[in-house]
C-alpha cells in the first residue's frame, strides 16, 4: 500500500501519533471518534435548553478577569435574543486579548442557569466573521495525546479520506452475500459516516455506538479476532506432538492410594485430556475449575499418562509458595510410584540447582516443578511431552511461548494443559480463548462445606478478635489477611507487620506467625509448612497466600480492608478455607465510606459463592482489559466492541470467520491485515 502522506509528516509528530497506536494511513482512518459535537446549527441565546449542549453566536460586550473565590475570566456574549455569560477557570493571557469587546464568537457548551442568567463554563469558543458558514457535518472528537490537538488529528484524517488511494484502505473485505445475510453496512460507508456524520443523523445512536456504522466496525474487529484465533488453531494442528497412549498402570496405582474418589466432573475432563494426549496434534486445553474443585489431581493423572510413555512433564506455577506446594503434593503422590520429581526455583543454591538440571537433561527426573525458572535457557529437557501451567493468566505471552519451545525437534510441540481457578465467563472464552479447547470442573468434591461470608464494619473489630481467639482455642486455625506490607499514608491501610505485632500482644497465648512476599523463599516455605502441620494457630499474611495454599484445618479467615480488593482476589482468598470437613467462615472487614464500586463488589462476594457467577459480574464491573490482566498478558484488547453489549455480533463473527476461512481465504487474510497487522503474533499463545 502507498504510504506517502504519513511518511511526509514530521518525525516529532509521527512519534506522538505512535503513542495513539497510529503508524500509517490505515491506522489513521481506524482512529475513530470517542464522541461528537453538533456545530451544524445555532440557538438564539434565550432558547438554548438548560442542561443541554448547544451552540450560540454573538458579540462580546464585556470581558474581565475577576479574582473572587478564584481567578477566572468572565465574558458576556450578546445576540438579538439575550446575553450569555461564559466563564473560564483556566485561561491564558492570550485569551484575555482575543476575547476583547466587539469580537464575534461562536460558543459551544452546556448551558445552565447561573446567578446572573444563562452561562457556560469552559465552552469551546472561537472567533468568527458575520458570514462564517456553519459546519455541514457533526464534529468528531478524537482520542488525543500530549502534543497532538483535535485540529491536527482531524486534519490528518480528512487528508487521508480525501485522497484517491484511500480507496485501497477502505476496500470491502466481506462478500456481498454475507453483508446482506448479516445486514451489515459497507466498510467504506461506515468509516466515512463515522468521521463525517451528516447533521440529520440520530446523535443518540452515534454516541451509544449502536448506529449501523458503529456495528459494522465492531463486527469487523471481532471478526479479525476470531479469524486470528482460528488460523492459529489450524496452524497448531499442523504441528506434531508425541502420541501418549493410555496405559493406565500408574494412573490406577495413584487412584488406589487416594483417600477420595474422583467426581463425575473430574472423570469427564480427565477423559477429554487423555483423549487429546493420545493424538499427534498438540493439545492446548484450558482446565477451569472453581477454587477447591480438584484441578491438581486431574493434572497429576494427565502427567502420569505422559510419564508412562517415557516423556517428561513440566509443571509451572506463578509463585514459589504455590510451586513448592505443587512440588510437595506431586512428590507425595509420585515418589511411592517410583517417579522422580525435580524442583527448580529462582532462590535455589547453585549446587542443588545444578544437580536438578543434570537430572532433567539426562531424563532421570520425569516430572519437573518450578516457577518461571523453568523456561530459562540452561534448562534442557531430555524428552518433554507435556507442559502444565497453573494460573496461566499470570504469565506473560512470551514466557508461555518460551516453555512450549522446549520441545526437542523442529515442527514439534509438547502438549499443553493450562489451569485456572479464575473462571472465564462465556463471552470472554468465546472471544479470547476461542483457539483453546476448554474443560470445566463444575462441581466441588463431596464433603466440602460452603464458606459462610460475613461483612463486618471496622468499628466492630473487637467482636472479630474475640471470634478468632475462640476458634484458635478450640483447635482450629485462622488466617488474618492484610493488603500491604508497608504503611502508605495515602491509603491508611493496616500493615501486615503492625497487625502481626498487635495480634501477638492481643493473643499472648497463641502461636502466631507472619508471611509476606518479601520473605526469602525458604522462610516462606518453612512458615507454610509449620502452619499446615498445625504448629502455627494464626497466620498473619499478605495476599501471597491467595493462590493454591491448602490447609484443611484452617476454617476461619479475616480479610482487612476488603473494600480495597478485587472480586477474584477475594474469591481466591476465601477459597483457602473450608477445605476440610469443617464449614469455613470468611470475615470481610471494611472501612467506611465505601465507594459505589467497592459497595457493589462486597455485595457480590457476600451474595455469591459460585466462581463463574462472580467472574461474570466482575467482568461487567471491570471490563475485559482489567479482568484478563491484559497489560501483563499481552493480548490485544478490543477497542470498539463491548463484549457485554455486542454478544450478537460476537456470535455472528464466529460464524462468518468459519465461512471466510473455508470459502474466501484471501478475503480473510486482507481482513486480518487491516485489523491486526503485526499484533497478530500475540494471539499465537
Amino acid at each position: 500500500m502507498k504510504n506517502d502522506h504519513f511518511s511526509s509528516i514530521n518525525p516529532q509528530l509521527q512519534q506522538k501519533l505512535v503513542r495513539l497506536g497510529i503508524r500509517n494511513e490505515l491506522e489513521l482512518i481506524l482512529h475513530l471518534p470517542i464522541r461528537y459535537e453538533d456545530e451544524t446549527r445555532l440557538y438564539p441565546i434565550r432558547d438554548i435548553p438548560d442542561g443541554k449542549t448547544g451552540q450560540v453566536e454573538g458579540v462580546i460586550i464585556h470581558c474581565e478577569v475577576i479574582t473572587r473565590s478564584r481567578r477566572q475570566l468572565v465574558c458576556q456574549v450578546k445576540d438579538a435574543s439575550g446575553i450569555l455569560f461564559i466563564r473560564f477557570l483556566h485561561f491564558y493571557p492570550s485569551q484575555v486579548k482575543t476575547y476583547s469587546i466587539g469580537a464575534r464568537v461562536r460558543v459551544l457548551g452546556e448551558a445552565r442557569t447561573g446567578f446572573f442568567g444563562a452561562e457556560m463554563i469552559h465552552p469551546k469558543c472561537r472567533i468568527v466573521h458575520e458570514e462564517s458558514p456553519l459546519s455541514d457535518t457533526l464534529t468528531p472528537v478524537y482520542p488525543i495525546t500530549a502534543g497532538v490537538t483535535q485540529t491536527t488529528i482531524s486534519k490528518l484524517i480528512q487528508q487521508v479520506l480525501s485522497k484517491g488511494h484511500s480507496r485501497e484502505y477502505m476496500a470491502e473485505t466481506l462478500p456481498e452475500t454475507l453483508l446482506k445475510q448479516y445486514q451489515l453496512l459497507g466498510f467504506r460507508e461506515s468509516i466515512s459516516l463515522l468521521h463525517q456524520p451528516p447533521p440529520d443523523i440520530a446523535m443518540g445512536l452515534l454516541q451509544s455506538r449502536t448506529h449501523p456504522a458503529w456495528r459494522r466496525i465492531k463486527f469487523d474487529e471481532l471478526l479479525a479476532q476470531q479469524l486470528s484465533m482460528r488460523m492459529h488453531y489450524r496452524q497448531r494442528r499442523s504441528y506434531r506432538a508425541p502420541a501418549l497412549q493410555e496405559k493406565n498402570h500408574l494412573i490406577h496405582a495413584l487412584l488406589a492410594t487416594l483417600p477420595f474418589g474422583l467426581t463425575v466432573a473430574q472423570k469427564k475432563v480427565l477423559a477429554e485430556i487423555k483423549s487429546d494426549l493420545s493424538t499427534t496434534s498438540p493439545m492446548q486445553r484450558l482446565l477451569q475449575g472453581d477454587v477447591g474443585s480438584g484441578k491438581t489431581i486431574v493434572a497429576a493423572l494427565a502427567a502420569l499418562q505422559a510419564i508412562e510413555n517415557d516423556y517428561q512433564v513440566a509443571v509451572m506455577a506463578p509463585t514459589e509458595i504455590l510451586a513448592e506446594q505443587h512440588y510437595q503434593k506431586f512428590l507425595s503422590w509420585f515418589a511411592p510410584l517410583g517417579v522422580t520429581v525435580a524442583w527448580l526455583s529462582g532462590s535455589q543454591k547453585k549446587r542443588q540447582r545444578d544437580h536438578e538440571l543434570t537430572q532433567i537433561a539426562a531424563g532421570h527426573a520425569m516430572l519437573v516443578v518450578g516457577t518461571h525458572a523453568l523456561f530459562q535457557e540452561q534448562v534442557q529437557f531430555f524428552r518433554l511431552g507435556l507442559v502444565i501451567v497453573d494460573e496461566q493468566h499470570r504469565f506473560g505471552v512470551h514466557q508461555r511461548l518460551a516453555l512450549r519451545q522446549k520441545g526437542s525437534e523442529p515442527n514439534w510441540l509438547p502438549h499443553q494443559l493450562m489451569m485456572s481457578a479464575t473462571p472465564i465467563p462465556r463471552t470472554l472464552s468465546m472471544s479470547y480463548y476461542a483457539d483453546l479447547d476448554v474443560s470445566v470442573i463444575d462441581q466441588l468434591p463431596p464433603g466440602r462445606s460452603p464458606v459462610v461470608t460475613k461483612l463486618i464494619d471496622e468499628s466492630r473489630r473487637s467482636e472479630v478478635i474475640a471470634r478468632v481467639r475462640e476458634a484458635c482455642q478450640t483447635g482450629k486455625q485462622a488466617y488474618w489477611v492484610c493488603p500491604l506490607i508497608e504503611e502508605s499514608e495515602a491509603l491508611q491501610l493496616k500493615t501486615a507487620v503492625e497487625t502481626y505485632e498487635l495480634l501477638s500482644q492481643t493473643f499472648p497465648d497463641l502461636k502466631i506467625n507472619l508471611i509476606h512476599g518479601r520473605l526469602h523463599a525458604q522462610d516462606k516455605s518453612a512458615i507454610m509448612t509449620a502452619f499446615s502441620q498445625g504448629e502455627v494457630q494464626l497466620l498473619v499474611a499478605t495476599t501471597v497466600i491467595e493462590v493454591g495454599v491448602d490447609v484443611p484445618n484452617a476454617s476461619l479467615m479475616v480479610i482487612e480492608h476488603a473494600e480495597r480488593m478485587g472480586l477474584s482476589q477475594l474469591h481466591q482468598l476465601r477459597g483457602r478455607i473450608g477445605r476440610g470437613s469443617e464449614a469455613g467462615i470468611c470475615v470481610l472487614l471494611y472501612q467506611k465510606p465505601l465507594s459505589q464500586i467497592a459497595r457493589e463488589r462486597l455485595r457480590i462476594i457476600f451474595e455469591h459463592s459460585d466462581g463463574f457467577e462472580i467472574a461474570r459480574r466482575d467482568l461487567k464491573l471491570r471490563g475485559p482489559g482489567e479482568f484478563l490482566g491484559t497489560r501483563q498478558s499481552g493480548l490485544p484488547m478490543l477497542r470498539f466492541a463491548d463484549l457485554q453489549q455486542d454478544m450478537d455480533l460476537l456470535e455472528a463473527a464466529r460464524a462468518v470467520a468459519e465461512i471466510l476461512l473455508r470459502d474466501y481465504p484471501e478475503a480473510a487474510q486482507q481482513h486480518l491485515q487491516r485489523w491486526l497487522g503485526e499484533k497478530n503474533e500475540y494471539l499465537r499463545v
